[in-house]
């Protein structure tokens, strides 16, 4: 009786094991038998929505799309590509920023594997599946040391981003069962023609010809039916750089096409470039480590539902634009000498309205109703937000006019010297101006700058002395936006310091200042590359905005 008892005790342990492992089978997508990732450097949502990607638009029609993927901090090459590859954010991996490398760093990988790195869905494919073919062709050669070299079969880098495309399409006739394509032309358009310039958007274009051809060579494989292509970024940009904490760097989109996609789905679950590895092994039935935080993003696979515990609150639509709109770092307004301002707004959301206020405070749903263009007589700060029938609102646009009568005496002088090496600002009491001039705001003039230095030695400064004119005392809080460093003076004292070679970095400083002109001075230099700069204030009656023209003067009378 005990030996029966226990016969039928293994009996119904067998079954319900058959019952889970049937059960595990439903848990993961049928079919798949191939995953291609494309990684483009630098590609935005905006990159795709401006250019000219019939591809990437046919993609996201047959397939699923997630517009706002949000990127791991700080929004750069190494710690997003890591994070898409490694499931889980820089707190796990360690990849804090372009410098990491696998022997100079300073925060280790929670838990490393048997080459000193965090485990990669390379090597957790190549676990799963000893003797699947797995390989990575990239364009950035960095790229190549954020996985395992145990775990790929194919491992090439490349010059070019045709080389290593067409490399890349040769490798998917041995039909591999995980391929990784890594594109950078469209980070490199961004760095040197800014993001959203017409270069930029022809690089992104000539991205969405490259995906065709890599579509191309899957159907010439014979796996176009049994593979799940995903076309992602690590990171967006504005102006010459990325790696800060606004939407338009920390922002990528995520397509999924291909078998076991849905069709014109858009994702409605919160993702993060994290969840990349994840999904991929989820789509390949692989189960992830436990030290991933990263989750496959189910829901654009048919048979999946979206979590039932998603919680979306509410909605973020999208932004109206002010005209003339924001340019790379130019802010949107612009600087109008002797003549008013023309205000226009588009709304962008659909079936919202936008309203706006001319006093610098964040608009609701209580401020005037934008329907037509209108003028400005005088320098105004205009700040737009869209809101739609079911309470949603946009992010709030800003932008600054700034009107100024040349008769009136208003400028900045400004004196332009050169350098070798400089990675602080220089005494520039110490040293002879090679050009001066005039303008009317703390800005740099990228056109004149470039036409006037020698284009083998991009180190510059710049000088601008002149005088603000306070109409109410009190303290104002002063901002400098710079790429690279820069200080703000007023009255002689130092009030923002924001020096050193950086991208575009905001610091700021506050002083207590009387009615009347004071003096002010702005020191500026460039070390290498890109260079920018901007000047805001605020105070009391006055929101955070550029020094406007109107209140600066040459002289202090």
């Amino acid at each position: 009786m005990n030996s029966l008892k226990h016969t039928m005790t293994l009996l119904f342990a067998a079954g319900s094991l058959s019952a889970i492992a049937q059960k595990d089978n439903q848990l993961y997508p049928e079919g798949i038998q191939h995953v291609v990732v494309i990684g483009v450097d630098g590609l935005s949502p905006d990159g795709i929505r401006q250019a000219a990607t019939p591809v990437l638009h046919r993609m996201i029609t047959e397939g699923s799309v997630k517009w706002n993927v949000r990127t791991v901090l700080p929004s750069s090459s190494s710690s997003n590509w890591a994070s898409m590859i490694m499931g889980a954010g820089v707190e796990q991996h360690g990849i804090t920023d372009n410098d990491w490398e696998r022997e100079s760093h300073s925060l280790p990988a929670i838990v490393r594997n048997e080459e000193g790195i965090f485990p990669t869905i390379f090597g957790v494919l190549h676990n799963k599946y000893p003797k699947a073919d797995i390989g990575a062709v990239y364009h950035w050669g960095g790229f190549g040391r954020l996985f395992e070299k145990h775990a790929v079969s194919f491992d090439k880098t490349f010059s070019t981003e045709d080389s290593t495309t067409q490399a890349f399409a040769a490798y998917l006739q041995q039909k591999p069962l995980f391929a990784f394509l890594h594109l950078d032309h469209v980070d490199g358009a961004g760095h040197e023609y800014g993001h959203g310039s017409k270069e930029y958007y022809q690089a992104v274009a000539k991205t969405d010809s490259l995906i065709g051809e890599v579509l191309t060579a899957i159907k010439k494989a014979g796996i176009a039916q049994q593979t799940l292509v995903i076309v992602t970024a690590d990171h967006g940009g504005v102006g010459y750089g990325h790696g800060g904490a606004t939407p338009e760097e920390a922002e990528i989109a995520m397509i999924l096409h291909g078998k076991g996609i849905k069709k014109g789905y858009v994702i409605p679950e919160q993702v993060a470039t994290y969840d990349l590895a994840a999904t991929i092994a989820f789509a390949l039935k692989t189960v992830p480590p436990y030290v991933w935080i990263g989750r496959p993003v189910k829901s654009a696979f048919e048979g999946f539902t979206a979590p039932s515990n998603l919680w979306l609150g509410k909605s973020l639509i999208s932004t109206p634009v002010i005209a003339p709109k924001k340019y790379l770092y130019q802010q949107a307004g612009g600087l109008y000498i002797n003549t008013n301002a023309t205000v226009s707004i588009t709304t962008t959301a659909p079936d919202a309205v936008t309203r706006y206020t001319l006093d610098g405070t964040k608009p609701d749903s209580a401020s005037p109703r934008y329907t037509t263009p209108f003028e400005l007589k005088k320098s105004t700060v205009v700040r737009a937000a869209s809101f739609d029938k079911k309470g949603n609102e946009s992010s709030t646009a800003v932008a600054y006019y700034r009107l100024v009568d040349s008769t009136h005496a208003n400028g900045l002088r400004v004196q332009l010297y050169t350098g070798q090496g400089w990675k602080y600002l220089p005494l520039f009491k110490d040293l002879t101006p090679v050009r001066e001039w005039q303008t009317y705001e703390f800005a740099l003039n990228r056109e004149q700058l470039l036409s006037i230095l020698d284009k083998q030695n991009g180190v510059f400064g710049i000088v601008f002395t002149g005088y603000l004119q306070i109409d109410i005392p009190g303290e104002y809080t002063f901002y400098n936006s710079s790429d690279d460093g820069s200080k703000l003076f007023v009255d002689e004292k130092e009030v923002v310091n924001n020096d050193g070679n950086h991208g575009v970095t905001e610091r700021s400083g506050s002083i207590q200042l009387s009615a009347g002109r004071h003096p002010v001075r702005v020191e500026f230099y460039n070390g290498e590359g890109g260079f920018w700069l901007d000047a805001f204030y605020k105070g009391p009656g006055l929101y955070k905005q550029l020094i406007p023209a109107d209140k600066l003067f040459l002289n202090r009378q």
